[in-house]
């Protein structure tokens, strides 16, 4: 008998067979790699209690002069900015009526209250607050009526449904009086793309009735945000919507303006598709936005920069530094990610950098490759100088030329993918341990569910599954932060368990091994015994993973024998011990490991363990 050593290599493969693929791993879950070796991921905890409302796919962190933390959160449906543990309301406010446009009519015995308010302008699920209302005279009382409420149904282009607390009894036969003024907080959007421009494409009642959607309409497609701060204030974009600004120094209760209504505001974009701030020389760069001498009318290939340190001038002279670029090339900008030293720009089938070159010209604009394509506009990363992004079959890095990353699941990722919601890709840099983040929906889903990594360290690839849908790096925070699909934010590699359940349950993290044999896999083999390899450091009280030993006859045939057994922590002091071997009974022409564990509190790495085995006949 004799000890065969189990050291794989690290990284997953699934571009080979399992069988070619020897000495490598096959399938994995929550789990990454630290000098080669596979171990389980950190865990996460919710920032807050609270939810926010909509789908979030914009997340960014700054710090304030006073050191005050925030976090911008874009959703469909709303922009917070979050200071400690509190969400606080900034979406812009779109139209406000005059006193007396808003009449509502109530019916007895439905909660349901119908507002009147002529070319409202609103969609589906918008929100509106109302003031000045007085009661319609029975249970609808002028403090029910004077609050945010959410559309529910859009009625025609003057007539719109809320739904509030109570029901109306008969006496409601009111109107809320002539001095009703209702604030319409910007139009939401999609959380969910819908592709086409014909019937059902975008939001109900978004367009004329009988006329095709457009992506043009508000509304009609997913919704995304940019934002970057501008100091400790805060400049917001909807894509291809309005660009915002929060002051901080007016309050959290205070809502984003419109860039263009800003004291002094010249010739400032009205629309874009992305927007961020140079910090080198403190100017404001719009992307896919409209022209100075076209306002309104959007140019999806125009880029255009404020004057430097003056946020509302962007009108081009000779005595200030506002002015633009074109890109010729492709059909639109698709994303903008600032690096250290200079700005790279995604079109539809190329990439350009944008760099700060001074007067007279400000920026210079250059072409750096063609026929190179990007997921979405939140598919790209960069880590100092370098970027990292997802294509839409391939991954890539920038670090002054582009090159297509060899990725060993780019089958795994791009074969069972949902095309459709390709503008839900989002990308993530997890510091700590060199990892880019691309989180994804599977062919089956129409959310994302699913992250593949790039250990740029390592150089190796892994996934798993995992509903995140916007993502920020350690920095202003000691911990990633990262969006759920549930409505919360939470800290990411923080302690080692699941938090987004009450109370927090354990991580299912496994890893699986591609076959093995003996020789070239013309003998059988038979084992008797497991000699593992495994420390559960940083776990508590006392923790357990599951080793399974598997075997079959033939490569394309399904495992026919398989052993599981618990390994356990049984001291850890002076040092840390564990179960010492395990006894099995199997026979196979080849063999397959895997290690898992879903215990509350379990952290583990995985070693070199060790299966005796030795040569065995058919029978």
């Amino acid at each position: 008998m004799s000890f065969l050593k189990l050291q794989f290599r690290p990284g997953i493969n699934r571009e080979v067979t399992p069988y070619a693929d020897e000495g490598g791993w096959y399938d994995c879950d929550k789990v990454r790699f630290r000098m080669g070796y596979p171990e389980s991921i950190g865990g996460w905890e919710k920032i807050s209690l609270t939810q926010f409302l909509g789908s979030c796919r914009a997340l960014h962190a700054w710090t304030a002069l006073d050191n005050t933390t925030y976090i911008g959160v874009g959703t469909n449906l709303k922009y917070y900015v979050m200071r400690g543990t509190d969400f606080f309301d900034v979406t812009p406010i779109r139209s406000t009526t005059a006193a007396g446009d808003v009449t509502f009519s109530a019916t007895s015995g439905s909660a349901v209250i119908e507002v009147s308010d002529t070319t409202h302008g609103a969609l589906l699920n918008d929100f509106v607050t109302f003031s000045g209302a007085v009661s319609l005279g029975g249970t609808i009382t002028a403090a029910i009526l004077n609050a945010e409420h959410q559309i529910t149904r859009i009625i025609d282009g003057d007539t719109y449904e809320i739904t509030v607390s109570v029901a109306a009894n008969a006496s409601d036969t009111g109107n809320g009086g002539a001095s009703v003024v209702g604030a319409y907080q910007i139009n939401t959007g999609l959380d969910t793309s819908v592709l086409g421009t014909g019937w059902g494409a975008g939001t109900w009642s978004a367009g004329a009735w009988g006329a095709p959607a457009s992506t043009a309409i508000p509304g009609a497609q997913l919704r995304l945000w940019s934002h970057d701060n501008y100091g400790e204030d805060l400049i917001m974009n909807v894509r291809d919507g309005g660009i915002y600004y929060w002051d901080e120094s007016t309050g959290l209760n205070s809502r984003a303006v419109a860039l263009s209504d800003l004291s002094g505001a010249n010739k400032a974009p009205t629309i874009a598709r992305d927007v961020l701030v140079s910090d080198r020389d403190r100017h404001v760069l719009a992307f896919g936005c409209d022209d100075e001498f076209a306002l309104g009318v959007q140019d999806p290939l125009l880029i255009r920069f404020c004057s430097q340190e003056n946020i509302t001038d962007w009108e081009t002279r000779s005595d200030n530094t506002a002015g633009s670029l074109r890109i010729s090339t492709g059909s639109e900008i698709v994303s903008a990610v600032k690096t250290k030293q200079q700005v790279l720009v995604f079109t539809d089938v190329s990439l350009h950098t944008v760099q700060y070159i001074g007067p007279p010209f400000t920026f210079s604009l250059a072409e750096v490759s063609q026929n190179v394509s990007i997921a979405s506009q939140n598919a790209a990363v960069a880590v100092n100088d370098t970027v990292y992004w997802m294509g839409k079959n391939q991954f890539y890095i920038y670090n002054g030329n582009v090159q297509e990353i060899p990725c060993t699941v780019k089958e795994y990722v791009f074969d069972d993918f949902n095309q459709f919601q390709i503008q839900k890709i989002m990308a993530g840099h997890n510091t700590e341990h060199g990892e880019i983040w691309w989180f994804y929906p599977s062919g089956s889903s129409d959310n994302v569910d699913r992250y593949v990594i790039f250990n740029y360290l390592q150089n190796i690839w892994y996934y798993g599954n995992l509903a995140r849908t916007a993502w920020v790096g350690r920095g202003v925070f000691a911990y990633p932060i990262a969006a759920g699909t549930d409505g919360y934010l939470y800290y990411h590699e923080f302690g080692i368990n699941d938090g987004s359940q009450n109370p927090a349950v354990g991580i299912n993290a496994y890893i699986q091994s591609n076959s093995f044999d003996l020789g070239d896999g013309d003998q059988f083999m038979s084992a008797w015994r497991v000699i593992p390899d495994i420390t559960f450091r940083n776990s508590d009280g006392s923790p357990q993973a599951t080793i399974t030993v598997k075997t079959q006859d033939y490569p394309g045939g399904a495992f026919v024998q398989e052993e599981s057994n618990i390994v356990s922590r049984t001291a850890t002091v002076p040092v840390e011990r564990f179960t010492t071997q395990q006894y099995i009974r199997l026979r196979g022409r080849a063999m397959a490991f895997r290690l898992e564990s879903d215990q509350y509190n379990t952290s583990w790495r995985l070693g070199a363990p060790r299966i005796d085995v030795r040569p065995d006949g058919r029978r």
